[in-house]
């Protein structure tokens, strides 16, 4: 039996790249495709939803879905932290299930796994992510995940943040400076950089094209069919 899938955001880069790895798959099938003028009872009767939209029309999308006990993944950037607190609470109450996945890359959710792991021995840590100019949201996603994992992995030990309250020292999120580039030429690349006395370590990501999320995208939707609560991370999908 096939898992039938409705996609919110349909008409965007990922919402399209979506749609067809659905419509290639034997074990999946298109319940309904959703633009930005449709109804989100659209999505009632799927087996998994999938978001892929802005925060904004994100969280519209989440409550629904725990007013109805749906099953989503949510693809779509600014669920910090603190956000995914509130979200686990409201879960408490509802039998819906949320997927949230700041980047289905296999190669962006090994990075910030082995940058968790580094910082835990350098004092001195700094992200730059780089985007595509039509990004409207700045710091991405997974550059915000990535800070929270890095000061999750020190236990609470600071990092070095020399120049903190310059405006070109970037966005401190989770006591770790983040820069966000948007330039034309560049799909997605995120930069984590660790220092310490004589050396740097460098982490490097770049994807060229959407194609890149394809196999995260699939794993998510047939994890998300059969899951319960919150999940987080292209991580615990995979059971890594």
């Amino acid at each position: 039996m096939s898992i039938s899938v409705a996609v919110v955001g349909a008409t965007g880069r990922m919402g399209r790249l979506a749609i067809e790895l659905i419509e290639a798959a034997q074990d999946l099938s298109l319940f309904a495709a959703l633009d930005s003028k449709s109804d989100i009872a659209q999505t009632n009767g799927a087996d998994v939803v999938i978001d892929l939209t802005r925060f904004d029309v994100s969280q519209q999308v989440v409550e629904h879905a725990l007013a109805n006990n749906q099953k989503l993944v949510v693809g779509t950037s600014g669920w910090s932290a603190s956000h995914l607190q509130q979200l686990e609470k409201k879960l408490e109450t509802s039998s819906a299930a949320v997927v949230v996945i700041p980047n289905f890359s296999i190669g962006s959710m090994l990075a910030t796994k082995f940058a968790s792991e580094a910082a835990k021995f350098f004092d001195s840590i700094e992200i730059v992510e780089t985007h595509h100019a039509g990004k409207i949201d700045s710091p991405s996603g997974t550059a915000v995940r990535t800070a929270e994992l890095i000061a999750k992995s020190r236990d609470g030990k600071a990092v070095l943040v020399p120049g903190v309250g310059q405006q070109a020292r970037g966005e401190i999120v989770a006591g770790v400076p983040i820069h966000s580039l948007r330039i034309d030429g560049v799909s997605a690349k995120q930069d984590v950089l660790l220092g310490a006395e004589s050396e740097l370590l460098t982490l490097s990501h770049e994807t060229t094209s959407v194609r890149a999320y394809s196999a995260g995208i699939l794993s998510s939707i047939r994890f998300a069919a059969k899951c319960t609560g919150l999940t987080v991370g292209l991580q615990s999908v995979l059971e890594l």
